[in-house]
Order: structure tokens, then sequence, then C-alpha cells
């Protein structure tokens, strides 16, 4: 019941096309059951050719709403027997007419209910991968840590897509299959209710297997769904990584395990078809029993000359008529249940993105930054990411204008030190300040505004080197943007480029060298002109040649700001106003470069093995 709700909340955030869907869908039904009424005078006509009635008398209506349909239905018998009376050949011809005249309306409702379902799938479909997509631009970066990009991806895709079936289902459900069950039982009772009753106690056997099904179809349908992000997992890893797998000739390898993630998706979505699809052909094949079952009854009763039920057989002919229009919307329900059934799994995998705690949490009443006046100050700040203190106590204070740079081996916390100031992660004990506040006082967004990033990957988009460089600054002039670019020594290169500015660079950059897509990035890093920078590995991934013009970019982008230098190659930081040498988590050392090397202690030690202790 809780995902029927979720779906209709979905649903009817478009008040008026769901409206406009349950009106089209209510006159569908209605015409339907209108086309099957209008056979009763063909039927009668095919029975009793012959029969004339004498004296007709058109029959009045008392003006009371509630006399209104036995009026229609006296003066629809008293034309068409007029009719009949005068010419029955023109009365069979009135009969197709008004049959097809029913037929033709009721088409047409049904189109117009498609058409507006059309629009509201897709609408909610839109807002449900609309609202996973900013959930997951707000989720902090250790929720990547955990979760596979190629299944947050399934999530959008697939599992949407089950959102998708389970809008219409939903309507259906409760507003087209309800009321076509309702009209066409209250027309099985007026035309018999001996078999009417009989069917009652036979067509609960089928709602019965078809609850059954449903059961073992969520359960199917959830491993279904998350095999599928095992699938878009293994399909971005072995497309990011083509060319290390080439190089290492591990295509068989990749494919084989692709193969293997991919047989086994396909054998649950398999499974999952299979339960779904017997629902209906279960459903059709008890609900022909029971036809059958009412066919022998009524047959019984007709033949049974003794019995004062007043049973027909055109009458009994238009019984079983209806009724098979009984057992269609019955059908749908035990479809719309399947489907919803399958959808749930997909809601708990789309819930649990969209409930994920954020973490970074927004301040109620954000203190607003301004420039940065005294200092950056880590006071007793230690962090984890689950149960191992990553960093542990670290004092440090910054000063405006003053460059630092951490050091040490790998996975010794220099990168977590510098994502913990804008908030990318938060501190488990201690506090950040920026001047004297706090920094989970302060808007995020006045927060990350002071702060430039240019990390060692290249993140660059899809678009042009233009759009790259004004990143998040889109008022920016196209001048502004050229001088940030001379600045990181990148406007000569762009200008050689076939469209210079507006020259698509590729996914990730890729039609750029590394040197080039680095200098870009420090061109953003200019353009924003921010008081903080973070660099992070900035040039550990260079060539010398391509080192040296990004050297001299970074050098002009530090000037008089607030550095954090995250440093590999330490020949790049010898002239920064403090080195702090991490190790486990801990600070070890620290100095200037000619202060750390005459201590000869672990400084000096990285430092000769890079072959630069003197």
């Amino acid at each position: 019941m809780k995902g029927i709700i979720e779906i209709y909340r979905y649903t009817f955030s478009y008040k008026g096309r769901s409206i406009l869907v349950i009106l089209c869908n209510f006159l569908f039904v209605l015409f339907n059951l209108l086309s099957l009424v209008l056979f009763i005078p063909f039927l009668q006509l095919i029975f009793e050719p012959t029969v004339k009635v004498l004296n007709l008398k058109e029959p009045s209506w008392s003006g009371g709403l509630f006399d209104l349909g036995g009026y229609v239905k006296d003066y629809y018998n008293y034309f068409m027997q007029k009719m009949v009376n005068e010419d029955p050949k023109q009365a069979l011809l009135f009969v197709c007419f008004s049959v097809f005249a029913a037929f033709l309306l009721k088409n047409l409702f049904r189109y117009g209910a498609i058409w507006h379902q059309s629009e509201l799938r897709m609408a909610v479909v839109r807002d449900v991968r609309n609202k996973l997509f900013k959930k997951a631009l707000i989720l902090p970066l250790s929720f990547y840590n955990n979760e596979r990009k190629g299944d947050l991806m399934a999530r959008m895709n697939s599992d949407v897509g089950e959102i998708e079936v389970a809008v219409i289902s939903m309507l259906e459900l409760l507003f087209r299959e309800p009321i076509a069950i309702v009209i066409n039982v209250s027309a099985l009772i007026y035309l018999s209710p001996q078999l009417t009753l009989i069917s009652f106690i036979l067509l609960p056997v089928t709602a019965f297997v078809i609850s059954r099904i449903g059961k073992s179809l969520k359960r199917t349908a959830k491993k279904g769904q998350e095999q599928m992000g095992f699938l878009f997992s293994a399909m971005e890893e072995g497309l990011g990584g083509i060319r290390i797998i080439k190089a290492f000739n591990a295509v068989p390898q990749v494919y084989n395990s692709f193969e293997k993630i991919n047989l086994n998706h396909q054998q649950l979505i398999t499974k999952a078809f299979r339960k779904r699809d017997l629902s209906p052909i279960l459903n059709e094949t008890l609900g022909a029993a029971v036809m059958l079952g009412l066919v022998w009854f009524g047959g019984s009763m007709i033949l049974d000359v003794n019995t004062s039920h007043h049973l027909t057989g055109k009458v009994f002919i238009t019984f079983i008529i209806m009724f098979s229009q009984l057992l269609r919307p019955i059908q749908g329900i035990s479809t719309s249940l399947a489907n919803l059934n399958k959808s749930k799994a997909s809601q708990d995998r789309i819930n649990e993105i969209l409930n994920a705690d954020e973490k970074i949490v927004e301040s109620p009443n954000p203190i607003p930054l301004y420039e940065l006046k005294e200092e950056i100050r880590y006071e007793n700040v230690s962090f984890k990411y689950k149960e191992e203190f990553v960093l542990k106590n670290i004092n440090l204070t910054i000063a405006k204008g003053k460059s630092i740079a951490l050091v040490g081996e790998s996975g010794s916390g220099k990168s977590t030190l510098g994502d913990l100031l804008p908030r990318f992660y938060d501190a488990t004990e201690g506090t950040i300040f920026f001047d004297n506040i706090p920094i989970k006082e302060c808007s995020i967004k006045d927060l990350r505004n002071h702060i430039g990033i240019v990390s060692q990957e290249s993140i660059l988009f899809n678009v042009s080197v233009r759009e790259n460089i004004a990143f998040g600054m889109l008022d920016s002039t196209i001048e502004e943007i050229q001088e940030a670019a001379k600045i990181a020594n990148a406007h000569e290169f762009i200008m050689n480029l076939e469209n210079g500015y507006e020259t698509n660079i590729g996914e990730r950059g890729n039609k750029l060298s590394g040197g080039q897509k680095q200098r870009i990035s420090i061109a953003r890093a200019i353009l924003k002109n921010p008081n903080i920078l973070i660099l992070d590995e900035a040039t550990s991934a260079l060539d010398t040649e391509s080192e040296k013009l990004v050297q001299d970019a970074l050098d002009h982008l530090m000037k008089d700001r607030t550095s954090i230098i995250i440093a590999h190659r330490l020949s790049t930081i010898r002239n920064v106003d403090e080195i702090i040498v991490l190790s486990k988590g801990e600070i070890k050392e620290r100095g200037t470069h000619s202060e750390l090397l005459a201590r000869k202690g672990m400084y000096y030690n990285l430092c000769s093995l890079q072959g630069m202790s003197e």
C-alpha cells in the first residue's frame, strides 16, 4: 500500500493531466459498455424477427433524476420496437450505426487517455530522475567511496523506467479498472442476479493465484535491478579503462567477467518477465474456466422450463458478452498489481538514494563570508571514513597570503586534510576556522566561492574550451576568459585549435594533452579569482616540458593567495612558506625546505628518494 501511495503522489503532482486521464478512461469504460448493450436490439432482431408489438405507448418521464435511466431504457426500447414494426432492415442498419458510433467514441476516449498518459508518465520520470541527479550532486564524496557509479546510473535509468510503468498501472488500478468492474457488475446484476452470484463464487480463485505470483515477482525484480547496477559498473569500468585493457591484453579477461555478469542479469530478468507474464495468462485461463461454468449454469437455466428465472436466450448471450468484458478489467488489475510489485523494488532502490544522509549539512542560519582577512586554522582536527582515523589531532594555522605544502607517503592524509576545508567531508572531531568563524557555521556556497582547486586529474567537460574555463561563472566575458588563459599559459595553444575558444574538447577533454588540460584547469581557477587555493598534486602526472609551463602558470595563480599545496614532486615546493610532513594522519615535521633538510628526518629521507637531498 505504501508503494501505491508513493506512486499516487508522483502522479497527482500533475492534477490537471491526471484528472483528464481519469475522465477519458471513465468515458472509455462507459462507451465500451454501451457498445455491448446496443447489441441487445440486434439479438432481438435475430431471435425474434417476426414478433410485432401492437398499440405501442410512448413512455413518460416524471422528471426525477433517479428515473432518468429507466426512462432512457424504456424510450430506447419503444423507439427500436417502433422501428422494427415499420422496417426491420432499417432497424438493423440503425443498430449497426449506433454500435459503430459507440465503438468510435470508446476508442477516441481511450486514445485521449493514452495521449494524456504519455505526457504524464514522462513528466513523472523526468521529475524523479531530476531529484535523483540533484541528490547525487549534493551527497558527500564519502557516498561515492561506497557506491558504484554504475549502480547509481542503473537507478537513474532502469529503476526510474519501472516507475514510469507503475504510474500507468496505478492510474488503471485505481481509476479505470474498478470503474469498469462496478459498471459491468451493475449491468450483470440487472441482467441476471443468479448468474452474477455464481460468478462471484468462482472468481476469487483467480485473485489468490495472482497474489502468490506477485509476491514472488517482487523478490526476483529486486535481485534483477541490483544486478543491473553491477552490469552498468562493468560497462563503465571497461569503457573507461580501455587503454589499460588493451595494453595488458586483458580484453578476454574483461569480456569474460562482463559476460558472466550479463548472463546473471539476463537470467534474473528473464525469470521476472516470466513471472510477470504468467499472471495474465493464468488469469485468462481461470477466467475461461469461470465463463464455461457460467455457460453451463446459464444454459441449464434456459433449458429448465420449470424455473421462474425468466432468463431468455438473448439476455443470456448479452450476459456472456458483458461477463467477458468484466474479465478484461480483472486481468488489468492483476497486471497492474504485478507491475506495481515489480516497481516496488525499484522504488526502494530510488528511495535509498533520495533518503540517503547528506552528512554535509547547511547551517540553518549561516554566517556570511567575506574576503579572508587573517588566517585559516585547524584546531584539534581528527577525521575517519569508517572506524580507523586517517587524521589525528591536527593543529595548523595558515596565515593570509602564505603558502604551505603537505607532503608524506601515500595514505598519510594529505588529500583528506585539503578536502576538509571546502567541506567535501566534515571533521569527525575538532574545528576548522575561516578567520574566527567555524566553517560549519558558514554558507557552503560562500565557503566554496572563496576556494579554487586544481587537482592531479584535470576534470574537464564535453563542451567548448570557453565553457570549461567559465565553468560555474556563466557571466564571464570572453575578454576575462582570454586573460585568465594567458596567465595560465594556455591562450596560445587554444588559438591554434580548430575553432579557438569554441572548440569542443571531447569527453573529459580527451582531445587535449595532459599539460593542455591542466592549464585549462588553472585558467578556470584564475578566472574564479579565489582567496584560497588548493593544489592537489597538480603537476605530478606531467612530462618535464608540460610541468614547466604548468608550474609557471601555478606561480602566477598562487601570487598573493593563501595556498595549500599537496605535493608528490618535492622539487615544486622549495619556496613555500612552510612544509608540513604527515605520516599516518599525524604531523611529524614542519618547517621550511632548508630547515627540514638540516634535521635529516622524514622530509630528508623523502627528498633523498627523489635525488634532491642537497
